[in-house]
Order: structure tokens, then C-alpha cells, then sequence
């Protein structure tokens, strides 16, 4: 058997895209705030994990903006094969001083992994 061979790409498949997608997401009522950032997630039955992001002008400037867009894309690129489940996730930007990209990493995993849990509390209930 060959060795598995993870893709680390970022399809467009793999992101939220549509009012009603992130609506959806926003009803389930999960979210997991983590200093400067809020993951709000639903489990999906994809098989992979979709991401949506939310930045607001409040963020600062487009310069700014996109520069932390970039880095949370990255940081779910990379780290989505370690995720726990198959979700759909939000992630709201509040105003902050840029972070590094693994900090980025280590507030996604965290947070995934908290709501991940939550989760299966609630299913198991």
C-alpha cells in the first residue's frame, strides 16, 4: 500500500462562499473566541473542512487586512489535515496587532479542537 500522500492545497472547495453558507454557519450558535479572533464552526458532511473569513474594516487598512487574510488562509491550509472532524468554519477578525503565522496555526488547532469537543458533548446528550 502506498504511503498517504496529504494535499496541502486550497481548493475552491474548500471555502465558504455565499450568504446563505455563512448564514448557516452563524445559526448553529458555536463559536470559540481566542484573543483576537472568534471561530465560529458546523460540522459538514464534505469529508474536509471549509473555511470563511469574516475582517472588517475595523481591522485597519486593506493593507492590513489582507495581510491577515493571507496568513489565516495559510495557517488553514497547513493545519487542516490535523483537524478533527469535518467542519465549516468562520473565522471573525477583531482589531489586533498582526500576529506570526504560527500563532495563527496554534489559535486554529486549538480552537477546532475545543469545538470539536463541544460538539460531540452536545451530540452525546
Amino acid at each position: 500500500m502506498p504511503p498517504l500522500i496529504r494535499k496541502y492545497r486550497l481548493r475552491r472547495s474548500h471555502r465558504l462562499s455565499g450568504k446563505r453558507e455563512f448564514e448557516a454557519v452563524y445559526a448553529e450558535k458555536l463559536r470559540q473566541p481566542l484573543g483576537p479572533i472568534c471561530l465560529c464552526a458546523k460540522p459538514n458532511d464534505l469529508g474536509h473542512p471549509r473555511l470563511g473569513l469574516s475582517v472588517s474594516r475595523r481591522v485597519g487598512g486593506a493593507v492590513k487586512r489582507n495581510r491577515i487574510k493571507r496568513l489565516l488562509r495559510e495557517a488553514f491550509r497547513i493545519g487542516q489535515h490535523d483537524w478533527p472532524g469535518a467542519y465549516d468554519v468562520i473565522i471573525v477578525v477583531y482589531p489586533h496587532k498582526t500576529a506570526m503565522l504560527s500563532e495563527y496555526q496554534h489559535m486554529l488547532i486549538t480552537g477546532i479542537q475545543r469545538l470539536d469537543r463541544h460538539i460531540k458533548l452536545r451530540e452525546s446528550k
